[in-house]
Parts: structure tokens; C-alpha cells; sequence
């Protein structure tokens, strides 16, 4: 759940409206009304001279949507009173959380927002009829810019850290996809280290320390290599590998001085009890990440959508970096609800376990796929052409429309899907390519279904679609 709006900024916000000259705000109005288009040609002739710029932004999507976006945001800004707080605040998240799906440096916007008060000190000390007013004006509007500011950096951050964190559980989810089968696999290794050092020490010629440290075990490499990674630095990972170490450094300290049973019994019980300690802190680890099971769809074993983010953000950078095009497939089945309504949920269940087999079996190793929702799958194709994603699409519809699914009576029930395609045209947005997917699906749904339908850029939006408008 997202924290509470803070409601200091909110409070101080109301205040700083509320204490707005009347002759303040009609100045700061006729300032952006006259100067609005100069504003934004300022501002994003500025950011497109930098040379990062480019991921983000082209000539085309600032001219037609984000100068005419940024003097609206302007008016809005300056001219609204203190009951248009909450309003204003949200429109400052959805930047935010914008900027920070789409990556761009926190940097730019901040050199954009200082230009941009350069260019309104400009033109308020050109409209003012004084000097005081002019210097009212101009603290007015730093402040507000700044506020505003304040409120999009909050949701950036936010945005970003939560982006970070399921990364994160997805580096982890990719490297132990089964956590409960991995666990005992790696207590079973340390057992398997432990009984080698008993057979060594209870041995007439227990031989060389270094062959039985524990960082020579097949425990002690997937630890270092995998579970470092995976688990990351935390107190946990940091305490075994204390306890690693100072096990490996007693071993080879004492063992050449252990000459007789008494002593080399005394050695074994003191590693085995660090070893008891690494297997209660392994264990530790892996049920605080148990829950990234929910990763995976439980009745048809795709990713959920949980990671779909994580993926198209990979796919947009990869982009970005190589040129490789990619798509995403929407794929939602027919009629499902009347297979629910006619069969029941249990024949809607393995409906929707069959076509998940038949996705995984009719796409390539490289691609991902999502249940997206109830009968709504989602297919990520990386390094694509169109022809190329159309081909995959239309032999996924055709694989769903030839291979009815048994019921468990042996009735063969017939399945058909709507699939809408959408290429990625270079926007750094996730969303937007997801949008144009959906609203390509919805077509395909209204033409007759059984269909797949390719997003020209000039399809309807589909319900509930949540495309950004700038």
C-alpha cells in the first residue's frame, strides 16, 4: 500500500494559495498566457540538448502533446486556489510515478523546472507594473514550482524504490523459482558437508583442512555465487558468512593439532555447531522469501502480472541500448464466462490450464508469459518484427481454435481467443504499449472474435483503459 499523502506539504500548499495577492495571481496568469508557448519552447529546447533526452523524447511527442501539456500544467499551477490543493497534489503523483516508469533522470526535470523560473522571473519583472510586486510574484511562483516539485520528487521516489524492490524479487524469483525444493536442496549439501567432516575427524588420518572447509563444499560455492546474490546483503547473509569464516579458520588452525580422538571430537562438535547456526539462518532466509511464490499464477504456473512491469521496463532498455524491437500479445478467451456458466468453474479451471500449456508450447524460450487476469493472458516478445509477432499471434489463435480442451466427463469443449497486437514504437512508457495491446484485443472482440487484431496508433481506447494522456 502507498503511504499517506504527507500532510504537511498538503497543509502548506493551502497556505501558500491562501496567501496569494489577487494581483499576484491575474499577473502569473497573463504571464503564462502570453508567454506560455515560449515557456515550453525554453524548457524542452533546454532538455533535448541533452543527449539522455533522447530515450524520452522526440521532436514529434513534444511539439503535439508535451509543450501544449506543460503550459496547461503552468496555468494550473499558478492560478489555482487553495480548495484545488488535492487536485493539484495528484496531478504532481501521476508525473511522478510517470517519470519514474519511464526512468527518466531526476536531474533533467530538476534543470527543467529551474529554467522554467528563470524564464517567469523574466517575464513577471516584464509585466509588473513594480518592482515589489514583481518580487511578490516571483516568490510566489518559486515557491509553487517548487512545491510542486516537492510532490512529484516524493512520487518518483516512491515509484522507484517499489520498482527496485520487485526487481529485486524477481533477480531472486528467476534464480530459485522453487523455494521449498531449493531449501532442503541446500540444507541436504550442508548435511552433506557435515558427514564428510565427521567421516575426516573420526578418521585415523583426518589429512589436509582445506579440502573440508566449508566454503570448498558445494554448500559453501552456491552460497557464495547464488545465495549472496539472490538474498542480497542483509544481517543474515552477513552472520553465515562470519560463521563460514571463522568455522574455516578454526578448521585450519586446530586440525594439524588435533592428535588425538579427544581433540578432533572436541573440533567436530564446535563446527557442527556453527553449522546448526548457517542452517537456522539459511532457513531463516528462505521463508521470508516464500511469499514470491505468489510470482507464479497457481493454477496455470505463468508469472502473474506482479513482474510484467519488471520485464517491459528490461524490454524498453534493451530497446533503448540495441535497437531490438519487441511486442506484447493481449490474448483474452471467448466467451469464457458462458463456458463458467454452462460447465462450471472447474471446466472453466482447466480451460485455462490448456491454453496456458499451449502458449508455453506454440512460443519461443525467450518469450514471457502472463496471466494478466481471469481469462486474460499477456505475451512479451522480445527482438520481434511485426510480420514476426503477427506470425506468433495468428499461430497462437490458430493452436487455441484447433485444440478443444476435455472436460472431465470427455466432453471436447471448443475454445477460441481474441489476440491484440501492439509493437513497441519506442515510447519509454510500459504502459502505453499495454494500452495499445488492450485497445487492439477489444477490437478483435468487437469484429467477431477468434481474431487477432495489430494497433495502428488509431484504434479506440478499451474500457477501463488507464493510457496515460500528457
Amino acid at each position: 500500500m502507498p503511504p499517506p499523502d504527507d500532510p504537511r506539504l498538503l497543509e502548506d500548499w493551502r497556505r501558500r494559495l491562501d496567501a496569494v495577492p489577487e494581483e499576484v495571481r491575474t499577473l502569473l496568469a497573463e504571464v503564462v498566457a502570453a508567454g506560455g508557448p515560449a515557456l515550453a519552447d525554453h524548457f524542452y529546447g533546454d532538455m533535448l540538448e541533452d543527449p539522455r533526452a533522447s530515450r524520452y523524447l522526440n521532436v514529434d511527442q513534444v511539439r503535439e502533446r508535451l509543450k501544449p501539456s506543460l503550459q496547461r500544467w503552468l496555468a494550473e499551477l499558478l492560478s489555482a486556489g487553495a480548495d484545488g490543493v488535492e487536485a493539484l497534489h495528484a496531478t504532481q503523483e501521476h508525473v511522478g510515478h510517470v517519470h519514474a516508469r519511464i526512468g527518466i533522470p531526476v536531474d533533467l526535470v530538476s534543470r527543467g523546472a529551474r529554467r522554467l523560473k528563470d524564464d517567469l522571473h523574466a517575464g513577471i519583472r516584464q509585466r509588473a507594473g513594480s518592482e515589489g510586486l514583481a518580487l511578490e510574484a516571483i516568490l510566489c511562483a518559486d515557491g509553487l514550482v517548487d512545491i510542486a516539485l516537492e510532490s512529484m520528487t516524493r512520487a518518483y521516489s516512491r515509484s522507484r524504490d517499489a520498482a527496485g524492490q520487485v526487481d529485486g524479487a524477481f533477480r531472486l524469483f528467476s534464480l530459485i523459482q522453487n523455494i521449498g525444493t531449493e531449501r532442503e536442496r541446500q540444507r541436504a549439501l550442508l548435511l552433506t558437508w557435515e558427514n564428510a567432516l565427521l567421516y575426516a575427524l573420526t578418521s585415523d588420518a583426518p589429512g589436509p583442512a582445506a579440502p573440508l572447509q566449508l566454503s570448498r563444499s558445494e554448500f559453501g560455492l552456491w552460497f557464495l555465487h547464488k545465495g549472496m546474490a539472490s538474498f542480497g546483503d542483509t544481517a543474515e547473509t552477513r552472520e553465515v558468512n562470519l560463521i563460514a569464516a571463522r568455522m574455516d579458520s578454526t578448521l585450519r588452525a586446530r586440525l594439524p593439532e588435533a592428535t588425538t580422538a579427544a581433540a578432533r571430537r572436541e573440533l567436530l562438535d564446535e563446527l557442527r555447531a556453527g553449522a546448526d547456526a548457517i542452517r537456522s539462518l539459511v532457513t531463516m532466509m528462505f521463508d521470508g522469501i516464500g511469499d514470491l511464490e505468489s510470482g507464479r499464477d497457481a493454477l496455470t504456473r505463468l508469472l502473474n502480472r506482479r513482474f510484467l512491469p519488471t520485464i517491459l521496463r528490461r524490454e524498453i532498455a534493451l530497446q533503448a541500448n540495441t535497437g531490438r524491437q519487441f511486442a506484447v500479445l493481449m490474448l483474452d478467451l471467448d466467451h469464457f464466462k458462458s463456458i463458467n456458466d454452462t460447465h462450471g468453474h472447474e471446466a472453466g479451471d482447466r480451460a485455462l490450464k490448456h491454453v496456458a500449456a499451449l502458449l508455453v508450447e506454440n512460443t519461443r524460450g525467450s518469450d514471457y508469459l502472463f496471466r494478466y487476469g481471469g481469462e486474460e493472458f499477456v505475451v512479451v516478445l522480445g527482438s520481434v518484427s511485426l510480420d514476426d509477432a503477427i506470425a506468433i499471434a495468428e499461430g497462437l489463435r490458430n493452436a487455441i481454435a484447433s485444440s478443444p480442451v476435455v472436460l472431465a466427463d470427455g466432453t471436447s469443449l471448443p475454445l477460441t481467443a481474441s489476440i491484440g497486437v501492439a509493437v513497441q514504437d519506442g515510447h519509454p512508457d510500459y504502459e502505453r504499449v499495454l494500452a495499445r495491446a488492450d485497445a487492439a484485443m477489444y477490437q478483435a472482440k468487437r469484429g467477431g472474435r477468434d481474431r487477432v487484431v495489430v494497433d495502428d496508433g488509431g484504434l479506440p481506447d478499451p474500457p477501463g483503459v488507464r493510457a496515460l494522456r500528457g
